[in-house]
């Protein structure tokens, strides 16, 4: 880091030191750093701030987050992450750039102007389009109202690329050879473009009609200066609606107000050098305009030389970063500067009036509120917006407070708005500190009152069992809601200011026989639900033996069942009820499920096992239990059918044996047993 100050201004350079070079070993840089003081002394603000040759032209996204660079050689675009101060990406391109700009507030839109006639669109991922114009391009602008790209160069038409169409539209025709830089005002979006006769030609993009034309040439000249060229329009910069600065390739920059044709400041580089970039610093009301030599900055009203910097490399663009004193520099170099000029009390350091305190400084309350006055003149219009906001809620205060319910769970808001209403009172009550906050202001929750998918029925089974006491607070819960509603309705059809809300006597008293009756309200809940268990079971008892007589009646052909044979009334058809979720094989399913019903578990489940097939058990509070059963494969299909017809064909070929019977044996062996014998006997 340097220090270095002019006209009693101190500017940091944060990049000054040697840099590393790429193809160092990682120790050879360990043993460096150890060696040199230079490299011990260095501070790298953003990690390889730096180009492999020459940066051409730097900008920072309107977000602030991200640094965008241009350089050579090869030709490339690197992006730098201010908040984890180091690279982010590189993407290398065909050819060099001339110009490009950020069209969103990060780096996710961006359009390079490149040296061969073509323009290059990129979006977050990587290259997107590109096209070629008429023309070689020095400068483009974007109107963001119409989407259009406005390129000027070696031509006297300003071309225009419509984003939205995209295509081209009709060209501005301009009465310059050639034009070298744009701008549009950001304010009422007045097109300008500089030429390199002197002049800036001024259009409106609404009805592409020339509105003005000055010439910059004949303004710049002072009196008794040598005339060795024709200066011609380097740079130019709109400043709010009526400010515009032009930079001249003589080295002044000129100040207009677009209601005259004559500046009203003239400032000299004195260096002979076309003037590279301009910019404005609103907060000090300071121009800060640089040639290839020095950037200089000055006071916008008097042209009072405020400081300057002088890089040791040629500047080929400055950027500065939104509200703050640091600004950025492409130079012919490889390493980028980054300077920092920290004013705002520094001179008053050293002095009695701040006091050093670890990395800061004590001031006194009255210089603070000074000093921000002027750095903010709009803060007492803020202050006597933020008293008026005050004395309007508080006489809202006075009005009947009628709570803001959601569409979705109103109960369970109103709920939640009473057990906070009573932390807010027991907390003032004790004073120990704050109330957490509850569902409703919680954004990860927000969805549960705002989805109608996440309604509570309470109407469930599931709901009831869990929540057996819910009926009687639900009741004064609903007369709450009622008279919330009744409230909210007069307060919008009489507009006139009441008393603050209060609970009635039959929501707020509690008596204690409410209080102890809790436990008889939930063996009702209990008993109300057994009893629905046993009358659904019943019916479905019913329903099963309903199917069963229509299944005998299919069965048998339509024919009169014993009953009616006897003379007895002969039963109607009866239809039977799929619950959610169950599929109809049979009416014997129906019958087998009522004897399951009756079965062990262990009965249950050799039956499930025999099955063969997937099957489906009920578990408690509606859930539902499935069994797989995974089938044969194709292939295992076919290796078992040739297994079968292998083993067909081998039984066809192969020779039978029944001829042979085993009664001529048993013969054979009878006869020689019996000769044996008969020698024997002999």
């Amino acid at each position: 880091m340097q220090i270095s100050s002019v006209n009693d201004v101190k500017i940091y350079n944060l990049s000054h030191g040697k840099s590393l070079p790429e193809w160092l070993s990682d120790r050879k840089k360990r043993q460096l750093q150890k060696q040199d003081v230079d490299l011990q002394r260095r501070i790298e603000l953003i990690q390889d701030f730096e180009m492999p040759t020459v940066c051409t032209s730097i900008k920072v996204t309107r977000d602030g987050q991200f640094v965008l660079a241009a350089g050579t050689y090869k030709p490339r675009i690197r992006c730098y992450d201010t908040y984890q101060l180091s690279l982010k990406f590189e993407r290398c391109l065909d050819s060099d750039v001339v110009a490009f700009d950020v069209l969103s507030d990060d780096y996710s839109k961006l359009v390079f102007l490149h040296c061969d006639r073509y323009v290059e669109f990129h979006s977050q991922h990587g290259h997107y389009y590109k096209t070629r114009i008429p023309k070689f391009g020095r400068d483009f602008s974007y109107h963001y109202p119409s989407c259009d790209l406005f390129f000027v160069g070696t031509s006297s038409e300003v071309f225009r690329l419509n984003l939205e169409q995209g295509r081209f539209l009709n060209s501005l025709q301009t009465d310059a050879v050639e034009n070298n830089v744009c701008d549009i005002n950001p304010v009422h979006h007045l097109f300008a473009a500089g030429s390199s006769e002197g002049r800036v030609e001024c259009w409106d993009p609404r009805v592409r009609n020339r509105v003005g034309k000055l010439d910059c040439a004949l303004s710049s000249l002072t009196e008794g200066a040598e005339v060795q060229s024709l200066p011609s329009v380097s740079a130019l910069k709109f400043n709010g609606s009526l400010t515009m600065a032009v930079g001249t390739s003589t080295g002044q920059v000129l100040l207009y107000d677009l209601r005259s044709n004559q500046p009203l400041l003239v400032k000299d580089h004195f260096y002979n050098l076309p003037i590279k970039s301009l910019n404005f610093h609103d907060q000090l009301n300071l121009v800060v305009s640089s040639d290839s030599k020095i950037i200089k900055m000055w006071n916008k009203d008097t042209g009072k030389l405020f400081s300057s910097i002088e890089p040791q490399a040629n500047v080929n663009d400055v950027c500065m970063y939104p509200d703050s004193g640091m600004l950025f520099t492409a130079n012919e170099d490889p390493k980028m500067n980054t300077f920092y000029i920290p004013v705002s009390l520094s001179h008053l350091v050293g002095s009695s009036l701040l006091r050093a305190y670890m990395h800061g400084y004590f001031m006194d309350m009255r210089l603070y509120h000074k000093v921000k006055t002027m750095a903010n003149p709009f803060a007492y219009e803020e202050y006597r917006k933020d008293k008026i906001r005050q004395k309007i809620e508080e006489s809202r205060t006075h009005r009947v407070q009628v709570k803001a319910l959601p569409k979705v769970n109103k109960e369970l808001a109103l709920k939640l708005m009473e057990e906070g209403d009573d932390e807010v009172e027991e907390t003032a009550r004790k004073k120990k500190g704050k109330a957490l906050p509850t569902l409703l202001g919680d954004d990860r929750f927000k969805v549960m009152f705002e989805n109608p998918d996440y309604q509570v029925d309470e109407q469930s089974e599931d709901f009831r069992l869990l929540n057996p006491i819910i009926s009687r607070v639900g009741q004064k819960r609903k007369k709450q809601l009622r008279l919330l509603a009744q409230q909210a309705s007069q307060q919008a059809a009489e507009g006139a200011e009441e008393e603050p809300e209060g609970r009635g006597s039959d929501e707020e008293e509690s008596s204690d026989d409410d209080d102890k009756g809790w436990v008889e309200e939930v063996r009702e809940q209990r008993r109300l639900l057994w009893l629905e268990g046993k009358e659904r079971r019943r019916q479905e008892k019913k329903e099963a033996d309903r199917n069963t007589v229509l299944l005998d009646k299919k069965q048998n052909g339509g024919e009169a069942t014993a009953d009616a044979a006897d003379g007895k009334k002969t039963t109607q058809p009866r239809f039977y009820q799929l619950k959610a979720g169950e599929e109809f094989r049979s009416f014997n399913d129906v019958t087998r499920k009522q004897k399951l019903k009756n079965a062990s578990l262990e009965d249950r489940l050799k039956v499930e096992e025999h099955s063969g097939t997937s099957s489906a058990a009920d578990t408690a509070v509606g859930s539902k239990q499935l069994t797989f059963t995974l089938k044969k494969s194709e292939q295992q299909t076919k290796q078992q059918q040739a297994e079968r017809d292998h083993h067909q064909e081998r039984k066809k070929l192969r020779r039978s044996a029944g001829h042979l019977s085993s009664s001529r044996g048993r013969g054979w062996a009878g006869r020689g047993r019996g000769r044996g014998r008969g020698r024997g006997r002999h």
